[in-house]
This record gives structure tokens, C-alpha cells and sequence, in this order.
């Protein structure tokens, strides 16, 4: 599914306009990163929680050339889904 046919669904599903959809999701998505970019977590109950974490710098080595190489350190996000999204993925 994409963002498009995401839009559509809230929008059937919820009984709003499409452009009402397109508005709230990206409200949500907004909302959402400018959370993961102050470090904080995002917690969706039944659906999931979204963090950043803490990747340390590390070497390693360019497939290509075979010589090491240092990776810097990073931030990552990640997700782990809720409990109702694991039931209704099984």
C-alpha cells in the first residue's frame, strides 16, 4: 500500500474527504518524526511503538577494496509492532 491508496482508506474508512485524509495523516506523520527527531518515543497502543537508538561507530570493511573502513556513529529508528498488529499478522 502507498501513500495514496493509504489516503483512501482513512478517508472511506473514517468518512472523510480525501483531502481531509491527506491532511491528517501528514499531520500524523509530522507529528511523528519531529518526535523521533527530539529523541523521544512514539508509543501507538495496539499498533507499536516507534524509537530511536543509539547505533555506536564501528569498523568495517568495503567489500569492494577489502580495506577497513570506520562507520560513524548513529541514530536509528525502530519499530516494534503491539501486540493486536502481531495477532492480525499471524
Amino acid at each position: 500500500m502507498n501513500k495514496t491508496e493509504l489516503v483512501n482508506a482513512i478517508a472511506e474508512k473514517g468518512g472523510l474527504t480525501k483531502a481531509d485524509a491527506k491532511r491528517a495523516l501528514d499531520a500524523t506523520l509530522e507529528a511523528v518524526s519531529e518526535s523521533l527527531a527530539k529523541n523521544d518515543k512514539v508509543t501507538l497502543i495496539g499498533f507499536g511503538t516507534f524509537s530511536v537508538a543509539k547505533k555506536e561507530a564501528r569498523t568495517g570493511i568495503n567489500p569492494r577494496t577489502k580495506q577497513a573502513i570506520k562507520i560513524p556513529a548513529r541514530n536509528v529508528i525502530k519499530f516494534k509492532p503491539g501486540s493486536e498488529l502481531n495477532d492480525k499478522v499471524k
